[in-house]
């Protein structure tokens, strides 16, 4: 009887451990990520909150995608995983999943998705949706992140995609304040990453991956990462204006974007790996607060 009941909470522990390995295939955070600029992108198309329904289909739709582009992407990167302190511990180079059943896993996941966004949501996303699951795994994956340090730059358009479909979602079309999300998440994905990438520019040097630290040292990618600040501060006021805003939201993205520039600015004169690290998180923040503040745009 001991016996049984320990093979039972065996069992069950391994089952627990199988399920937290595939979830941790699928990047949970950056999937979390996907959905802050999702939902207030479908607000801001209604003009209002839209059914909840149609919020829980794209966002459940784009998450199952999602995190099919994640898994495949750390099929194909598993040999650097490997070598990268930062990524070693991920479920495939750490031998908690077996490569050929992450990649089944991830293609499972983009296909599944891609037919449930077009039963439950409309034609126009689920092929935004699957465009930016092959742009990620194609485009940045396979071509880009081994071969050029304007990896991030082009390839961050992926995750730039979900305030696309949240539009095309609501409105089955793409409009121009849709473009400017999307503009706006494409510079903000550069100075995000290359502040992480300052800190941890030894391993990608170590796994032959050229970011743009380890190609062109941290002083230039601290002068590219202001030159995307501006850029990105550019883009919000060019949504406020073309979305037709109000006070708040110009109040809003100023000062948020005003503190992003704070960080930026301070980097680029000192540093050093704390102020990288303080411009990384800030980076968080100010992404959910920007569309923090679209939703409310959008209910007002």
């Amino acid at each position: 009887m001991a016996s049984t009941v320990t093979t039972t909470g065996r069992v069950a522990r391994d089952a627990r451990a199988t399920f937290a390995a595939y979830l941790r295939l699928t990047k949970p955070r950056i999937i979390g990520m996907l959905v802050v600029t999702t939902i207030p992108a479908m607000i801001l198309a209604e003009g209002g909150l839209p059914s909840v329904w149609l919020i829980l289909a794209t966002v459940l739709g784009g998450s199952v995608v999602a995190g099919g582009a994640n898994a495949l992407n750390m099929y194909f990167d598993r040999d650097i995983d490997e070598l990268m302190l930062r990524t070693q511990g991920r479920p495939v180079p750490s031998g908690q999943v077996e490569p050929e059943k992450a990649a089944i896993f991830g293609l499972v996941l983009g296909v599944g998705g891609f037919f449930f966004m077009q039963v439950f949501v409309n034609a126009l996303a689920a092929f935004l949706t699957v465009g930016a699951f092959a742009f990620y795994v194609v485009v940045y994956t396979l071509l880009l992140k081994r071969t050029t340090p304007m990896n991030i730059v082009i390839g961050g358009a992926a995750g730039a995609l979900p305030p696309v479909i949240g539009w095309a979602a609501v409105t089955n079309t793409i409009g121009a304040e849709a473009l400017l999300m999307f503009a706006i998440v494409t510079l903000w994905t550069p100075p995000h990453f290359w502040a992480l990438a300052l800190n941890y520019s030894s391993d990608y040097k170590r796994a032959g991956v050229p970011m743009l630290p380890v190609v062109s040292g941290p002083d230039e990618t601290k002068r590219q990462i202001l030159l995307h600040s501006l850029a990105l501060v550019a883009s919000t006021v060019a949504l406020a204006f073309v979305a037709g805003a109000s006070a708040f939201f110009f109040t809003s993205a100023g000062l948020l974007g005003g503190a992003f520039l704070f960080f930026a600015l301070r980097l680029w004169r000192e540093g050093s790996a704390r102020r990288a690290s303080d411009l990384f998180r800030y980076s968080l923040v100010y992404l959910a607060l920007l569309f923090g503040a679209i939703a409310v745009e959008g209910l007002l």
